[in-house]
């Protein structure tokens, strides 16, 4: 049976396989999952204290949880096994009729890829990667993989390697400790790393702005639930405290978002950097 994380303060618990699940009180809980863009603990440290927020602003109830890796969390989310998601723009498309996910609120500031090499790396220009490694959260990732191999490739005819590092937190990691030659990460998470893991690495190139990850219900959520949820993140956004919760997403300002936002990525075309 697949994994599931059910990140808590003190253990980690298996997710009951239902859409909403009951608490011991019989009060309706939903799941709420997000991407394992970093390691579990930094995770937990940013979304719960905004999962703790929502719920006091919905009066709903809410388990954070999420998956092993970047390219299962995917899965479960095409298989439509989360009530919310935050999610890798370039699965809003895909998921948006089937499972039939509704896109909620997105970050109004957009999302770009980078490719990060370390400092002291004999890597000057991007050519200089022509076959060599590249880390990447997942195949699938947007800013970090998709668009940033298709732009080597079509930009500037270079082709690498890439190595699959499961978070953009690993891919820093991969980079710093020369376990890849380059890493390939989003602007966003790259501000959120520590001091020391910036300091040893420099930005090579950056892709085009595509939008940013939404936050989305699945249809069997009832409608005024999901409405509870995006109106909780847009009053949340316009208060100093709030925006301050959301900062550490990042997420700078929370927008409506919807699906025809997302329809941008299917002409870029970049299925054909999936599997490679």
């Amino acid at each position: 049976m697949k994994k599931l994380l059910l990140i808590c303060l003190t253990s980690l618990f298996g997710l009951i396989p239902f859409a909403a699940v009951a608490t011991p009180a019989g009060e309706q809980s939903y799941t709420f999952s997000v991407a394992p863009q970093f390691e579990r603990r930094k995770l937990f440290g940013i979304w719960q204290p905004i999962i703790d927020e929502l719920q006091r602003r919905t009066g709903l109830r809410f388990e954070l949880v999420t998956s092993l890796s970047v390219s299962e969390y995917d899965s479960d989310a095409k298989n439509g096994r989360y009530d919310f998601i935050y999610v890798n723009p370039y699965m809003m498309p895909l998921i948006d009729r089937q499972p039939g996910y509704h896109p909620l609120i997105r970050d109004g500031a957009p999302l770009r890829g980078i490719l990060v090499v370390r400092k002291d790396s004999p890597v000057q220009r991007v050519e200089d990667l022509q076959d060599k490694t590249l880390a990447v959260p997942s195949m699938s990732a947007l800013g970090a993989s998709l668009l940033l191999r298709a732009e080597l490739d079509r930009d500037f005819g270079v082709k690498t390697r890439p190595l699959i590092a499961k978070s953009h937190s690993s891919v820093f990691l991969h980079v710093v400790n020369g376990l890849a030659d380059a890493g390939g990460s989003v602007q966003k998470a790259f501000a959120e790393e520590s001091e020391r893991i910036r300091g040893s690495l420099k930005v090579l190139h950056q892709t085009r702005e595509v939008p940013s990850h939404p936050i989305a219900g699945h249809p069997r959520v009832p409608a005024d639930v999901r409405m509870k949820v995006q109106r909780a993140f847009l009053e949340m956004s316009a208060e100093p405290q709030g925006r301050a919760l959301l900062a550490e997403i990042p997420m700078r300002e929370a927008v409506p978002a919807h699906v025809e936002d997302y329809q941008v990525l299917k002409a870029l075309k970049l299925d054909n950097y999936l599997g490679h």
